[in-house]
């Protein structure tokens, strides 16, 4: 009765894990390692079936070499996949190779071979060695998932290489170990792809993570220079003036325009311009604080967001800083370009307490440093 529950409940199991590699490997870009892992269950529950049969009464030589058989293939399947999902540089060869001979040994052997063939010397020989191996590969690789797991895996594999190993002599002194032994052998199994099928799972996540992570920098950051885009400062400025600013400080927005850009895209084509925003990207940065923001609002048009300021005269202080940056010659591969800028500034809360309104008070003051002569800065004045 209990090898009948085992029997039942393993098969189910079985089936479930069958299901789900299958489904893994529907999945785009999934290693191949999931399919050889639903292989090896496939194996596994033809052997269970062959059990099933043996105590229905079948031929227990024939139920018994089927369920050898099955069990040596599904053993080469699992350590396949384990290679080819972690991507391990180890030979499977000798694994295949032990198991043709075991195979081997079964055929010649047809009608002498051992019941239970647990009891087979030979045949215990081969799933000692397997699992070993398989054991000694978790511990010395470098594989892709947590280290729960692989100590799970390596834990279990090492267990049912040892319990191969000392089973039938245990067994010799302690009959019913055999039927205990079994069913403690079929919970390690069980465990063994529990791990393989969390493994699957945990690559699963981190990608999902990392395409949450690369579509929220897509979202936030300006493609070409990396800097934070108009569609974050529209929808995280308030969030950032709270967690960047103190009572009765202010927040300088200044808008800056870049003089004598459109030249270089038509003089030395899209892409020198495009290394040309670049290191203003990379001067804006450098130039302010880490409590500072930086934004590409589009084209050569650039906003810096300078938070914590004690007195509006600082706003200047910081325009001029600016400005020397972005005068300074940028050399790209050869040549060389003299560009400028031209900086309106506005500031929270004297000239309004939203970013749209600051960002149109900076630019009414930018337009004015145009009109004057471009290369320069000017404080937003309330008219």
């Amino acid at each position: 009765m209990q090898f009948d529950i085992v029997h039942a409940f393993g098969a189910g199991v079985y089936c479930v894990f069958i299901v789900l590699f299958l489904l893994a490997t529907r999945i785009p870009r999934t290693n191949p390692g999931a399919g050889w892992w639903a292989l090896a269950m496939c194996c596994a529950l033809v052997a269970r079936v062959s059990l099933v049969a043996l105590s229905a009464g079948a031929d227990p030589m024939l139920a018994n070499a089927i369920y050898g058989s099955f069990n040596i293939l599904e053993k080469t399947f699992l350590i396949t996949g384990f290679v080819r999902f972690f991507e391990v540089r180890r030979s499977v060869l000798p694994v295949y190779l032990a198991a043709a001979a075991t195979e081997l040994w079964l055929v010649v052997s047809a009608g002498s071979v051992p019941y239970p063939l647990v009891k087979s010397t030979l045949y215990s020989a081969f799933n000692f060695y397997a699992l070993g191996y398989l054991a000694w590969m978790v511990a010395r690789e470098d594989l892709d998932c947590s280290p729960l797991i692989r100590r799970v895996m390596g834990t279990a594999s090492a267990i049912l290489s040892l319990h191969w190993a000392t089973g039938s002599s245990i067994g010799l002194f302690y009959p019913s170990w055999l039927e205990n032994g079994f069913v403690l052998g079929t919970a390690l199994v069980m465990l063994q792809y529990v791990t393989m099928l969390t493994a699957i799972l945990s690559v699963f996540q981190k990608r999902l993570i990392n395409a949450e992570a690369k579509a929220l920098k897509m979202a936030f950051k300006d493609p070409l220079t990396g800097l934070y885009n108009k569609h974050f400062m529209n929808n995280l400025f308030d969030q950032a003036l709270l967690l960047a600013t103190r009572p009765h400080h202010l927040v300088a927005v200044f808008y800056i325009d870049l003089d004598n850009f459109k030249p270089v895209n038509d003089q030395a084509g899209h892409a020198v311009g495009d290394e040309v925003l670049k290191c203003v990207a990379q001067r804006l940065k450098e130039g302010v604080r880490s409590t500072d923001i930086c934004a590409r609002l589009g084209g050569d048009e650039f906003t810096v967001i300078a938070t914590q300021l004690e007195h509006k005269e600082q706003a200047p202080e910081i325009a001029k800083k600016l400005l020397t940056r972005l005068a300074a010659p940028i050399a790209v591969g050869s040549q060389q370009f003299q560009l400028g800028a031209s900086i309106g500034i506005s500031l929270y809360p004297l000239h309004g307490t939203d970013l749209s309104m600051l960002l149109q008070q900076a630019d009414t003051a930018m337009y004015h440093v145009k009109s004057s002569g471009k290369s320069g800065y000017e404080l937003y004045v309330n008219e």
